[in-house]
């Protein structure tokens, strides 16, 4: 127990984990595939690095990972290059619960985890034929945004998705409004909700249309992208604070009901648009890390009400680990 090391992917928050981890006091692992390890040196947050030639690979070095002691953190590019029966047989230490990442990386499932929660949600068309206003269309799994696209009706839908080399999508009801990615954090260890910070993403090519003329527009034949390229900070009014709550608690209680009796814990994100009359409607959870905390490295206004150092979800993390050790209670959050 005392000498835990923190390990993750190099990549997504990967910087903010090791980081975060190293404030904390713990030794660092990052694991990057070859010719990636520049920015883990560059910024001195990994005491070691392993380079292996692929992340889906990464079964091969989960003994070595065992030997040293080390304890896996989830975050996006993990869930999206190990699949999730990979993850079931995996033996390494692993923060947070491996079952409820079913739930977010399968949207019929997650729908179902939502809608338990009693929140707002887009509607969803079951089919193409059904498609009667503006909708949004999404690949299943963790893939920032890549590969989404706008139809207006059945006839758009159709010759757009003939584009497109998508396997598994959703189609759901586009809502007009801003984009406020909610990132939470909750420990069983106090069984308390925290709200981290919040974020919006810019997107490519979607957020660079507005710079651009709708007469320009007109002749340009530009699909809209939703590649995320980065993060903007956000801070919303206080007055929907109390919604914002409302909602986490909720997914908290749901999580224990849909895997009983554990549900899930650590960082999750909520992603909501919130519309003109200051309503949330929630389209994706993330039940991890996600990207929109890395603006907060140094901690953002609302972890500052809460702790008096810098404080990162990727630090919060290591700071519920290490609580964790010191209560005997590991086994409560580690897998």
């Amino acid at each position: 127990m005392k000498d835990i090391k923190i390990a993750t992917f190099g990549s997504h928050t990967a910087l903010q984990i090791l980081k975060g981890a190293k404030d904390e006091g713990f030794k660092t692992i990052a694991i990057c595939e070859k010719g990636k390890t520049s920015p883990y040196k560059i910024f001195n947050v990994a005491d070691e690095i392993i380079e292996i030639s692929k992340f889906s690979e990464f079964e091969k070095y989960e003994q070595m990972l065992i030997k040293k002691n080390a304890i896996i953190i989830p975050h996006g590019s993990f869930v999206s290059y190990y699949n999730l029966d990979k993850l079931k047989k995996s033996k390494i230490p692993y923060y947070g619960c491996k079952n409820i990442l079913k739930w977010e990386s399968d949207r019929n499932l997650e729908r179902q985890w939502l809608l338990k929660a009693g929140i707002k949600l887009p509607k969803v068309f079951e089919s193409p034929d059904n498609v009667d206003s503006p909708v949004i269309v999404k690949e299943y799994g963790a893939k920032g945004g890549s590969g989404y696209f706008l139809a207006q009706n059945k006839k758009d839908f159709e010759e757009k998705i003939k584009t497109k080399k998508i396997a598994k999508y959703q189609i759901q009801e586009f809502i007009v409004g801003t984009p406020v990615y909610i990132h939470y954090f909750y420990s069983p260890l106090d069984d308390k909700l925290e709200i981290m910070s919040m974020d919006k993403r810019y997107e490519s090519n979607a957020d660079a249309l507005g710079r651009i003329s709708f007469s320009d527009q007109k002749n340009m034949d530009i699909a809209t992208s939703y590649t995320v390229v980065g993060n903007f900070p956000i801070v919303v009014r206080e007055s929907l604070l109390h919604e914002i709550i409302r909602m986490g608690e909720n997914v908290i209680k749901a999580s224990k009901e849909i895997e009983f009796p554990r549900g899930t814990w650590g960082p999750f994100c909520l992603e909501t648009i919130l519309t003109d009359k200051l309503e949330f409607y929630v389209f994706e959870i993330s039940a991890r890390i996600v990207a929109g905390t890395n603006p907060f490295i140094n901690g953002s206004s609302y972890s500052y009400l809460n702790y008096d150092v810098p404080m990162s979800t990727g630090r919060r993390i290591a700071r519920d680990i290490k609580k964790a050790i010191e209560l005997n209670r590991l086994k409560e959050i580690v897998e």
